[in-house]
Formats: C-alpha cells, sequence, structure tokens
C-alpha cells in the first residue's frame, strides 16, 4: 500500500474512532443497561397497577376494553366482541393446582359476519371509565413477553406504542394459530427512539393496545382469544450527573409548583 492512501485510511480510521466516542458520549445511557423485568398486568382483575424502579414507585388505575371492526356481530339482544376474566391461566406459569390461588387470565370473546382482515382492539382504560389511557413504560424497553392462548385459528397479533414525538408504531407480536398456551416475545425495533440529546434523555414510549388480526381464508364465526402475564424487559440505567434532579420530571414540576401563586 502506498505511503499516501495508508495515511488516507489512517485518517478515516481515526474519523470513525471519534464519532464513535462521541456518540457514546451523547447517549451513554443507551450503551450501559440495568435490565428489569416488569409485569404490567398479570390480568387478574384488579384496577390499580403499581410497580417500583430503584427508588420510584409508579401507580395507575386501568381496566381493559375491546372495540372492532365494522363487521362485528350485532344482535337487538347482543353484540360482540365481548372481555371477560377468567379464573384459568398457564400451566407452565403457575402450575394446576387452583386451590388458594385467585389467577385469572383476560378473555376476548369475537364474532363477525363475514371473513377477511376484521380485528379485535383490546385496549386499557383509566378505571371504570371508558376514556383511553396509554401505560407509560417504564426506562427503554426492550423486549414485550406475554402469555397467548389459541383455538388453532389462523389469526395474528400486534401490539402499538407512542414515541415520545407522537408516532404509533405497530409492532408484530406472531401468530396465534397454535393450540393452547403459548409464551410470545417480540423485540422492539432498535429504529424506535426512546432517548434524546437534550434533558432529560429518557424518552420512554407508551403502550396504545393489542390488535387481534383476522384473515381472509379462516373463519370468524366464534372465537376465543385469551391473554395473561403481559411484562416488558426495560433498560432502567440513568446516568447520574452533578444536578441531576433537575432533570427528573416530578421532581421539576414540585419544585415549580410553588410559582403559581407568585
Amino acid at each position: 500500500m502506498k505511503q499516501g492512501s495508508f495515511k488516507a485510511v489512517s485518517l478515516v480510521i481515526c474519523l470513525i474512532l471519534i464519532a464513535g466516542m462521541a456518540v457514546s458520549d451523547l447517549f451513554g445511557d443507551e450503551n450501559t443497561v440495568d435490565y428489569e423485568a416488569i409485569v404490567l398486568d398479570t390480568f387478574d382483575g384488579n384496577s390499580a397497577h403499581e410497580w417500583t424502579i430503584g427508588s420510584k414507585t409508579y401507580q395507575y388505575d386501568f381496566t381493559w376494553k375491546v372495540d372492532a371492526s365494522k363487521f362485528a356481530t350485532k344482535s337487538d339482544e347482543d353484540q360482540w366482541p365481548k372481555l371477560t376474566y377468567v379464573p384459568s391461566w398457564p400451566m407452565a406459569l403457575f402450575g394446576t393446582n387452583r386451590e388458594g390461588k385467585d389467577l385469572k387470565s383476560l378473555g376476548i370473546w369475537g364474532k363477525f359476519d363475514r371473513r377477511g382482515y376484521n380485528w379485535v382492539d383490546v385496549y386499557p382504560v383509566s378505571g371504570d371509565s371508558d376514556e383511553p389511557f396509554e401505560i407509560p413504560i417504564p426506562g427503554r424497553i426492550s423486549y414485550l413477553d406475554m402469555w397467548v392462548w389459541g383455538a388453532n385459528l389462523n389469526y395474528y397479533v400486534e401490539a402499538y406504542f407512542r414515541d415520545y414525538q407522537g408516532v404509533v408504531h405497530n409492532i408484530y407480536l406472531g401468530a396465534i394459530g397454535h393450540t393452547g398456551w403459548k409464551n410470545m416475545r417480540v423485540h422492539i425495533p432498535t429504529n424506535i427512539r426512546q432517548s434524546k440529546r437534550v434533558l432529560p434523555r429518557l424518552a420512554g414510549l407508551t403502550f396504545i393496545k393489542f390488535r387481534i388480526w383476522t384473515t381472509p381464508l379462516e373463519r370468524v364465526d366464534n372465537f376465543y382469544v385469551y391473554f395473561d402475564q403481559f411484562k416488558v424487559l426495560t433498560d432502567t440505567f440513568e446516568s447520574l450527573f452533578d444536578g441531576d434532579e433537575l432533570a427528573d420530571e416530578d421532581r421539576v414540576n414540585e419544585l415549580w409548583a410553588s410559582t403559581s401563586n407568585n
């Protein structure tokens, strides 16, 4: 290799290394990880949900509702889809002994008048209201994990998230053409941004809903799907620095609350 070419290659390598160091410094929290598994809902029928990350406790009050596309079956006496909590669960997760256990799973009962790409939405609402509630995901979510009971029908499930810029992302959880309970897991694509350049850097996602899709060649006249143990694997690491409390939204709101009377 000629000396000039060698110098040019060396310069390019140095620039790449410098750029890599700059990116690492800028988004350091994305390169140091502290993964925690957080169960967002056990689907045991409780509306109060709480989880603790480090020294902070998060509390939310929500339940679940269902909605469907236009060909959902309706009559003068009844309409679908329906939702309820049933005293059943994956044996692989909680065992077979029911004595003393108050475990449940979320059941969805659907019917459509015609085949096609019909959908059923399963989404959280605030308390006992019908107002949609988006579940804030603590940290930077890496995986979504959930148990799904299928009846060997050719359907599939998507999960919908909203990023800090308001963009909605639909993520394919998987096909549910299996028999019985199955643990399903999906990796959250890294191109969905969960951090910012400016403070506070953390810009976590919010969970909007699950969507169950039917397919054109599959029967849709009567079907059941069950969910259990909605869990996320999330990176909760945050760099500490002098004055880090001033990048904490809750602390900032507390500090500035007193100015409203001035």
